[in-house]
């Protein structure tokens, strides 16, 4: 038996890994159950009764600014301006307003697959950091590296066998995701709108996920192998984005740093997923005058967040190789 198979077989077997993975599938199931309860499809008697309701309110809305303008002429001094009152227009009730939740594919997806690689980042983080981890705190490592002794070849397999592990399951759960909210959006809204572009985009976004999902694994694994625990990386990770991000964060805020959200891991992650983010720095005077007067912004892309990425990676398994070289087994 090869290597790889040897450690692909230790990855699937593991109770932890099944039971992590069960627990993310269960995750996503309740949030595709909870969008399609939530959300109702516009029929035209959906429509009907809320464009009934929008004039209901435009005509009560009319009736009360009229008798709001007669009280306001009645008590105040002469020469007094009650003209300027409020006056209902049709455009501030529109139907649309008073129709029930609907899921527009084109428009609420996007949120969607960024919540789905979210997810499935997390549990690969955490799967990752295990797999490697337990092999370190139960001597599973050294028992294996005494009849394989190339250290570097063992642990770049047992990296590999996780990797595509996580982008088999990332694949197949990103195609019944797309699937299960293309029919949510088919019974309980619209997929008006999605052009064979629209797909691409999604698709594109999707593979972004994956990529996202593949460093979030490959970061743990490393945390844990440089630690030799699977506790060292869920510590980093606590402490990076917990204490750090929220004290740099509120730090920042404190300072009026120029768009201080840059220094933060969400945003990145953001522009990672969705292409780019602007940033707006409030704190300094706008450009401009008068209604072009604008305020300063930064755009991140999502090649500025992919080059941090590959930052992070070499970073981290670049360490995680040479503390496996230089240290003794023990």
């Amino acid at each position: 038996m090869s290597l790889y198979t040897a450690e692909t077989r230790r990855l699937t077997k593991r109770r932890f890994t099944r039971f992590f993975l069960i627990g993310v599938v269960l995750v996503l199931g309740a949030i595709a159950a909870g969008m399609f309860l939530t959300n109702h499809k516009n029929t035209p008697e959906v429509v009907a009764a809320a464009q009934a309701k929008a004039d209901r309110e435009f005509q009560q809305a009319v009736v009360r600014a009229e008798a709001d303008r007669k009280a306001c002429e009645a008590q105040t001094q002469p020469g007094s301006d009650c003209s300027q009152m409020w006056t209902p227009t049709r455009e501030e009730f529109q139907a649309q307003w008073y129709m029930p939740p609907t899921f527009d594919f084109r428009k609420n997806f996007k949120d969607m697959v960024t919540t789905l690689a979210s997810i499935l980042a997390v549990a690969a983080f955490v799967i990752g950091a295990s797999f490697v981890g337990a092999e370190w705190s139960s001597g599973g490592m050294m028992n294996l590296l005494l009849w394989r002794p190339q250290r570097l070849k063992v642990l770049n397999t047992k990296l590999a066998a996780l990797l595509v592990l996580l982008a088999g399951v990332t694949v197949a759960l990103s195609a019944l995701w797309t699937g299960a909210f293309a029919l949510i959006a088919s019974l309980r809204g619209t997929l008006d709108g999605m052009t064979s572009g629209a797909w691409q985009s999604y698709l594109l976004m999707e593979l972004r996920g994956l990529v996202m999902v593949l460093v979030a694994g490959a970061v743990g694994f490393g945390l844990a192998s440089i630690g030799r625990h699977t506790a060292v990386a869920m510590g980093v990770a606590i402490g990076v984005l917990v204490v750090l991000q929220a004290g740099l964060g509120t730090v920042l805020a404190m300072a009026q740093v120029k768009y201080l959200e840059m220094y933060l891991a969400p945003t990145w992650i953001a522009a990672w997923m969705t292409k780019s983010v602007e940033l707006i720095d409030y704190n300094a005077p706008c450009v401009g005058s008068g209604d072009t007067c604008v305020q300063p912004s930064l755009t991140l892309t999502w090649q500025m967040a992919g080059a941090g990425i590959v930052i992070l990676i070499a970073l981290v398994l670049g360490t995680a190789m040479w503390t496996l070289r230089k240290r003794d087994i023990t």
